[in-house]
């Protein structure tokens, strides 16, 4: 009895601490978001946005849509999507560049908020996200245009309901959204842990031993990184800010976790999203999963050959 109430206990502290890290985080953020949009700033930075999407053979009108993405989520991203009227003629794979843009580089406020409490700094985050999610676009354009591939007609399989757009209609979606992160959290620390005492996680360390050496990623952050790639980076992310604050991990296994989440990380449910577009899974996931395994094994051995003092100047948080 006394070591079931201790479990319980231990859960109870782990989930109050990992909650509280990431709504410091998400709300303050969220509202922010929003106060910019409302000024016009998603706008702003579409048009901006815009000349760029000519050399991945889009139209410019979908700069705005991964300005959205990246400002507030692929959900918004998606509903400024259905909006453009040149989406209608756009073929297969376009849509799979332009979703190949949307994942790499959604949610930056929030996501990059949580790198850096996990002790990543901001730069390089929002390198390796933008320009990486740019050059992730430009390679899948070069492919498909070179093979001729998916060049017939997308045909949506999603159309999205009436949106309500009222401040009330925007405060109810926002609080689904922080309850429905809550319970994730509460089921996820909770399997987690139990996993951890039947010796799965062990397992899954010598399973994925090999890809972590190729990836040059500590067994340590293995289960974070697994969580992060599968759920999504604000889980494996909240996660990690847990381990980097009681030093279990070290600042350079953080870096390469957080890069190699930062590429590559929901792919259940953001590839899923996606395809609701049209999006074809060649590029949202398989070559998406091949850039970044080969991306994060550059990174890391790049990282290798810098000095600690480069990496603390440079890469990661002082603590």
């Amino acid at each position: 009895m006394a070591a079931l109430t201790l479990f319980f206990r231990e859960l109870f502290l782990e989930i109050r601490m990992v909650s509280l890290t990431l709504f410091k985080i998400m709300i303050p953020v969220i509202l922010a978001v929003k106060l910019l949009e409302y000024m016009g700033g998603v706008e702003l930075l579409g048009q901006l946005l815009g000349p760029l999407m000519a050399l991945i053979g889009l139209p410019e009108s979908m700069g705005l849509v991964w300005a959205a993405t990246m400002a507030s989520n692929i959900y918004a991203g998606m509903i400024v999507f259905f909006t453009q009227p040149q989406q209608e003629a756009l073929t297969v794979a376009q849509v799979t560049v332009l979703a190949g843009l949307m994942l790499m580089a959604h949610g930056l406020p929030i996501e990059a908020r949580i790198a850096q409490k996990a002790g990543v700094r901001l730069g390089p985050t929002l390198l390796l996200r933008i320009g990486g999610g740019f050059l992730f676009a430009f390679a899948l354009h070069l492919i498909y245009g070179q093979g001729g591939w998916l060049q017939q007609p997308n045909e949506l399989l999603w159309q999205p309901a009436a949106v309500d757009t009222s401040l009330s209609g925007w405060l109810w979606t926002q609080g689904q959204s922080l309850l429905m992160v809550q319970l994730v959290i509460i089921l996820l620390l909770t399997a987690l842990k139990i996993l951890r005492l039947v010796g799965v996680e062990r397992l899954m360390f010598w399973l994925l031993q090999p890809l972590l050496r190729l990836l040059g990623i500590g067994t340590q952050a293995t289960t974070i990184t697994i969580v992060g790639v599968t759920l999504g980076l604000s889980f494996g992310g909240g996660l990690l800010i847990k381990e980097a604050q009681t030093g279990d991990i070290s600042k350079r296994d953080v870096f390469a976790s957080m890069a190699f989440l930062g590429l590559c990380h929901s792919l259940i449910e953001d590839t899923l999203l996606v395809m609701l577009l049209g999006a074809h899974l060649s590029g949202i996931l398989w070559f998406r999963l091949a850039f970044s395994l080969i991306c994060i094994a550059l990174l890391t051995r790049w990282m290798d050959r810098r000095s600690p003092a480069f990496h603390q100047r440079y890469l990661v948080r002082p603590d």
